[in-house]
């Protein structure tokens, strides 16, 4: 069965300061689900506001890994940056541009990483993946131990997965290992100055669960779906907001049943239906035919 949605990824709303101030503020929770099958690809469409959007609660932590940055070279570059830092994310394609010309003008400027980093706030605000990608790889390339970018690309990479694609193996390849050197890097982490102990938690947390999810998921389109569970009940356990991504229970009562769990993919698939989103009808049918598997069929066991 083939799954439509009104946004082409969630990534648990990353509620991260990649820029001085921003956040991403477009919500992907009830959003695009991959495909049922391993290997196919996830088709973009439409994103929505959404009043559970983490960012609700006000909370602005700024990036786990980025240092402070430095003096800009001349007065015209700080005063582009400080455009650029400045420009409001309610308009994220206006931001966009301005990173992206600043970024043509100053093409080694050292502000250049704090940019990428808000254009990939800004690429995943408007859904456009290829752009994503690309200023996440040039980022990383800069900072590899930028845990919360390395997640976003790690997820993005796994549920915009084309397998038509060809290089879709090396990326599945980067998707994997990306999201292996999230889950490494953040519980080394040190806690910035400017951020509490409940800020710190909620960076660290989004960012977790992003890359377990984006992990599980690359297991799933390899057909390992007994690897991928663990990796999805860990991203379930990072996401503790009020309304968690429906997504990951999808994936996770699809990964049970196809290991024959049924119990645990009747549970997974009951508690996706339970969240409001265009995953809702598909999770019911997945919860009754777990339910009506694990009554005829020996389940295997845990």
């Amino acid at each position: 069965m083939r799954v439509t949605s009104n946004t082409w990824m969630t990534a648990g709303a990353l509620a991260l300061v990649l820029t001085g101030g921003s956040v991403l503020t477009t919500s992907t929770r009830g959003g695009q689900s991959p495909s049922t099958q391993p290997g196919a690809q996830a088709a973009p469409a439409q994103q929505k506001p959404d009043a559970t959007d983490k960012s609700k609660s006000g909370i602005n932590p700024p990036p786990l890994s980025m240092d402070a940055a430095p003096a800009a070279a001349s007065p015209e570059e700080e005063v582009a940056f400080k455009a650029f830092q400045e420009a409001p994310t309610t308009d994220p394609n206006k931001k966009d541009q301005i990173g992206e010309d600043f970024l043509q003008k100053y093409p080694q400027s050292r502000y250049r990483g704090v940019v990428y980093q808000g254009l990939v706030s800004g690429y995943f605000a408007t859904q456009q993946v290829p752009k994503l990608l690309d200023a996440g790889d040039k980022e990383i390339a800069l900072n590899p131990n930028d845990a919360p970018v390395l997640a976003v690309v790690a997820q993005t990479i796994a549920r915009s997965f084309n397998a038509q694609s060809p290089d879709a193996a090396q990326q599945l390849e980067k998707a994997e290992q990306y999201s292996k050197r999230a889950i490494e890097i953040t519980p080394t982490l040190p806690k910035p100055a400017a951020l509490n102990d409940e800020q710190f938690t909620m960076a660290k947390n989004d960012t977790l669960e992003m890359a377990h999810g984006g992990l599980g998921l690359v297991y799933i389109r390899r057909a390992k779906f007994a690897e991928a569970i663990p990796e999805l009940e860990e991203s379930i356990k990072a996401d503790t907001h009020p309304q968690p991504d429906p997504v990951n229970f999808y994936l996770l009562g699809m990964a049970n049943s196809k290991t024959s769990h049924f119990d645990a993919a009747a549970a997974a698939f009951t508690k996706c239906a339970a969240i409001q989103s265009s995953l809702t009808p598909t999770c019911k049918s997945g919860a009754d035919e777990a339910k009506k598997a694990g009554a005829s069929q020996l389940s295997a066991p845990k």
